[in-house]
């Protein structure tokens, strides 16, 4: 049974990870036209940052097969983009500078609903992955009982 919970701790870590990232994705295309910030200027785009993470009891470490070890997934981080915000000529916007000049965030609405399909699909599959489980764990249940 244990390879079955290994397999739901996998996908679980990823579903958690790839809501993550949709929220972040979600975030940058809410603000593609907020050009004042706390921080000061425009809006910067967030980016989430993955990394595998090696089992986290002895059984796993130990418990590995065909000598690839069992990881999960977490979020390292949230990094905003550095490339520079993109110029606009409005005159009569509020924040222009004194060339008429806005300066709007680095956004590609295309890209970033590429990316939110993307994690859709991630998520997706990673669902599929632990129903899968779940059915052959019931399954072995099953067999138990004849």
């Amino acid at each position: 049974m244990g390879d079955f919970f290994d397999s739901l701790d996998v996908s679980a870590s990823a579903l958690s990870a790839e809501r993550l990232r949709m929220n972040t994705i979600s975030s940058n295309l809410a603000n593609a036209q907020t050009t004042r910030t706390p921080e000061g200027g425009p809006y910067r785009r967030k980016d989430a940052v993955f990394e595998a993470v090696p089992g986290k009891n002895f059984a796993d470490v130990l418990g590995t097969t065909m000598d690839v070890p069992l990881h999960t997934v977490h979020v390292a981080d949230v990094v905003s983009d550095p490339n520079p915000p993109r110029l606009v000529r409005d005159p009569e916007h509020p924040d222009a500078d004194q060339d008429g000049n806005v300066a709007m965030p680095n956004i590609n609405t295309m890209e970033e609903m590429v990316n939110l399909i993307t994690a859709s699909r991630t998520y997706e599959a990673n669902v599929t992955a632990m129903n899968v489980a779940r059915n052959m764990m019931n399954k072995a249940l099953e067999i138990g009982k004849r």
